[in-house]
């Protein structure tokens, strides 16, 4: 899989595959390179943006289908529900956190309060106040969506759980983000479910073939800045986030 470390879809995607116990590969991409993304990415994806994903001479691009493709194609437990109804639940709550959550929680809230400051930029303050009453609606959203059951989409974890876990890492960070979660017990406990999955703790990433296709041609590749500490490993915290 071709991106940049720490964007929170790069980390989507890995988690499925941490979850479905692939191995991958991850290879170095700098999007943000003066003039862009290199041309030979532009092939890969022809909006320039990551993750872009190879698996046995098919490429595919954007986080939610790799990570339904991971789902679909790889042997493990499913992280999709059998039923239609829960189905959609979970894309219902994917497209609200690609809609609506990650511009409010990283970018307007997470990046301004934390990742701006870090590098030596200010806050704009008035950019956080707007976006508190959106990110109150977000979280308010996903926890009545969850209707008490212990994961986003019921009793097993899903891609929606995927999804979002990349997201409240970093918004959880900002201290609005940490006072807004705390009024949700439900999004709280799931926090701790979901952070505590070994997924979350420890990448399988080896740069090594997947062990279902033992040929090197077959193996998943994720392009990347290459690292074997935790998906969430407290340096990253700072980093620019990326789709």
């Amino acid at each position: 899989m071709r991106s940049r470390n720490p964007s929170v879809y790069i980390r989507a995607v890995r988690l499925a595959l941490e979850e479905k116990d692939v191995r991958y590969e991850l290879v170095p991409i700098d999007i943000f390179a003066p003039g862009g993304a290199p041309p030979e990415h532009q092939v890969r994806h022809p909006f320039g943006k990551i993750p872009a994903f190879e698996y046995a001479g098919f490429s595919l691009y954007e986080a939610g289908a790799i990570s339904r493709f991971v789902d679909e194609v790889f042997p493990g437990p499913s992280l999709q529900p059998d039923d239609a109804r829960a189905r959609a639940r979970m894309n219902q709550i994917i497209s609200i956190l690609d809609s609506y959550a990650y511009p409010t929680l990283v970018w307007d809230i997470y990046v301004e309060r934390v990742s701006r400051p870090a590098g030596g930029a200010s806050s704009d303050e008035q950019r956080i106040a707007a976006a508190m009453p959106k990110a109150k609606i977000c979280l308010s959203a996903l926890s009545e969506l969850m209707d008490g059951s212990p994961w986003l989409t019921g009793s097993a974890i899903s891609l929606a759980d995927l999804h979002a876990a990349p997201i409240f890492a970093v918004f959880r960070l900002a201290p609005e983000g940490s006072r807004l979660l705390a009024d949700h017990d439900a999004l709280v406990q799931w926090w701790g479910r979901v952070s505590a999955r070994q997924s979350f703790c420890a990448p399988r990433c080896r740069r090594a073939t997947s062990r279902m296709e033992p040929e090197p041609s077959s193996r998943a590749i994720i392009r990347s800045s290459h690292h074997r500490r935790s998906l969430f490993h407290a340096s990253d915290d700072h980093a620019a986030l990326a789709r």
